[in-house]
């Protein structure tokens, strides 16, 4: 029995709130089970140095931890003088995935910047920012479009994640903390709408994993994030917000 009670393919309670910043051009709030992230896009005039003048727009990501979103109050990275390592790997991990949904060499000169912020950590933090981000990332296209920002607009394919891993020998969807500190795996897989891998990042951390494992665990990856998928389009549906790719 998982320490949550729940089945090895079943995902935490899910659920995304979108529009809870009335200044920002996307944003939605992303609770996995106890795990909240609020995601914010935010679209800026200009690009940095290496593309000003190519006419193609670009994507950054920002990912941060709030002092209370453990159980014990953690230092804010700035007051630190540099950022973590841990928080410049996943939100390198989040600027690529979301990069990959779309053609930002034909939207013009814009950057759209991504915030994520860990309101409240439970396992599985940078999977639902992903997730979060990229149905914010949609709103902020659809703002773009009504407002008559960048050039083309080309989306290629709505993305989400989870994590998965083995548990007591056994391979299982979406780690809570308590699975994710006891895990001999774990791994972050990033998927999109055509069911194409984007990442995976997997470490046996306990002991090795075998291949049958490690098809069993994406075979549950790919099962919860169609889920996740699902539950943007629907959301993108309600608000009228049209969905181009597959």
């Amino acid at each position: 029995m998982r320490p949550s009670g729940r089945r090895s393919e079943e995902l935490r309670a899910i659920k995304l709130t979108p529009g809870i910043s009335k200044h920002a051009e996307g944003s939605v709030l992303v609770e996995f089970g106890d795990t909240q992230v609020m995601c914010i896009a935010s679209v800026e005039k200009g690009v940095p140095q290496f593309l000003r003048g190519s006419g193609s727009g670009w994507l950054t990501a920002e990912y941060a931890m709030l002092p209370r979103a453990t159980s014990s109050r953690t230092k804010r990275e700035v007051t630190q003088g540099k950022q973590s390592g841990r928080s410049a790997e996943i939100q390198r991990l989040i600027g690529r995935s979301l990069r990959s949904m779309l053609d930002l060499k034909k939207f013009g000169e814009y950057t759209f910047v991504v915030d994520c912020d860990v309101i409240q950590a439970d396992g599985g933090t940078r999977t639902a920012a992903i997730t979060g981000a990229s149905l914010a990332l949609m709103h902020a296209l659809h703002h773009c479009h009504q407002h008559k920002i960048g050039k083309q607009f080309v989306l290629h394919h709505l993305i989400a994640a989870v994590s998965v891993g083995v548990h007591q020998n056994k391979a299982v969807l979406d780690l809570d903390y308590a699975e994710d500190s006891s895990a001999t795996t774990d791994m972050n897989v990033v998927m999109d709408s055509q069911d194409q891998f984007v990442e995976i990042q997997g470490t046996a951390e306990g002991s090795n994993f075998s291949e049958i494992q490690l098809l069993a665990m994406l075979q549950l990856a790919k099962s919860g994030i169609r889920k996740l998928i699902s539950m943007q389009k629907e959301i993108l549906t309600a608000a009228n917000i049209q969905i181009h790719a597959p």
